[in-house]
């Protein structure tokens, strides 16, 4: 779902337009204003259903205020080591396309961010990075054919516009090199890809996900490399607004069953922490046959807590029931803490049967405010 980092990529703005040497607060910079329905005007809006085309989707959509590329996996060596991942590369327009910029070189519509994360289920550890650019063919951008996402030399490419793609990062001793494949066409999440976050038209985005992707690659940490496979997810969605004023913070699944299927939910937050009514998920079958989840069907209690440095407490262990399937959801460690402009929860986790059987795995994320 990803729409934090929109919130921390806009905290950078002033940083890289004036070239001060720090952020602004984030405490200045409340999500659902960032995230709402505000400054708007000039920018296109998801508010009517569309035609999804591949392999162009896959490509940048220009016209509208924020877009991402989220990957998330679960990978073991031969021996069964485990690890987690997280890559999210993003970028958000300062102005509409048709506002007239200044001379500056430097003064690109677009500003790019990307996260970076590895869990190392037996080390306990986790780690993340993250980097900004202005949007430039150098620096950071995104194109259909031949397929690239890029900041600096964190990429995402594929040699022609079909699969394998290849996913490098590298940053402060922590790397990935993956081949990705996909299983299943992409699942349109909402309405047929027209995700609703909140009541109001155009408080939505555009939604796509390739929710089992066959992972094979490269693990470094320090000095040491693990060969890995397993498999991952891809987010795709772009927007101009999603939260409205009584929304603040998510709760959001991508599970990945032993039987081939998947499950993806997010429960939105109210302001008081309760579940929002728009809150909805995807359920893919086998053979890649999708279904709407609404919020009336998925029952979700948090029956474990990890409190941060900082105090925040994030639910480590969740009850998920839908129709006749009962899971509990366990992270992987405890502490897999994003702390970065905006520190968030996002990390690797264990689905289990009712009975304590193993059945999946999958990623958490979880945003407070």
């Amino acid at each position: 779902m990803t729409m934090r980092v929109a919130a921390s990529i806009l905290l950078m703005l002033g940083l890289l337009a004036s070239c001060s040497d720090a952020p602004v607060a984030s405490s200045a910079l409340p999500l659902n204003q960032i995230l709402g329905g505000g400054n708007t005007e000039g920018f296109l809006r998801a508010d009517t259903p569309r035609e999804f085309i591949f392999p162009a989707d896959h490509g940048p959509h220009p016209g509208f205020r924020n877009e991402w590329w989220y990957l998330t996996g679960n990978l073991e060596t031969a021996q069964g080591r485990r690890f987690g991942y997280q890559v999210t590369f993003f970028n958000a327009a300062m102005r509409p396309p048709e506002a007239p910029g200044a001379a500056s070189a430097w003064d690109s519509e677009r500003l790019w961010m990307a996260h970076f994360a590895i869990t190392d289920a037996e080390a306990g550890a986790h780690e993340a990075r993250e980097r900004f650019s202005r949007e430039n063919p150098g620096l950071a951008g995104a194109q259909v054919s031949p397929f690239k996402v890029w900041l600096e030399d964190w990429t995402l490419t594929s040699a022609g516009n079909d699969y394998p793609w290849h996913l490098q990062v590298a940053d402060e001793g922590l790397a990935l090199n993956l081949d990705l494949g996909s299983s299943k066409p992409p699942a349109l999440q909402g309405q047929n890809g027209l995700s609703q976050k909140s009541p109001a038209a155009g408080n939505a985005s555009y939604y796509y996900s390739l929710t089992r992707m066959p992972s094979a690659g490269k693990i470094t940490i320090g000095t040491e490399v693990f060969e890995v496979s397993g498999n991952s997810w891809l987010d795709r969605e772009w927007s101009t607004s999603a939260l409205a004023d009584d929304q603040s913070g998510w709760d959001w699944f991508s599970l990945q069953f032993d039987d081939g299927q998947e499950l993806m939910y997010y429960q939105l937050r109210t302001l008081s922490g309760a579940a929002h009514g728009n809150s909805q998920g995807n359920w893919t079958d086998e053979n890649g046959i999708q279904q709407l989840v609404s919020n009336s069907e998925i029952i979700l209690e948090e029956s474990a807590w990890w409190a941060s440095p900082a105090g925040v407490d994030y639910a480590t262990e969740w009850r998920m029931r839908f129709e006749e399937h009962e899971w509990r959801v366990k992270a992987v460690v405890d502490a897999q803490l994003m702390e970065l402009s905006i520190p968030y929860w996002e990390g690797a986790v264990d689905v289990f049967a009712a009975d304590g059987k193993p059945v999946g795995r999958g990623y958490l994320e979880m945003v407070r405010q």
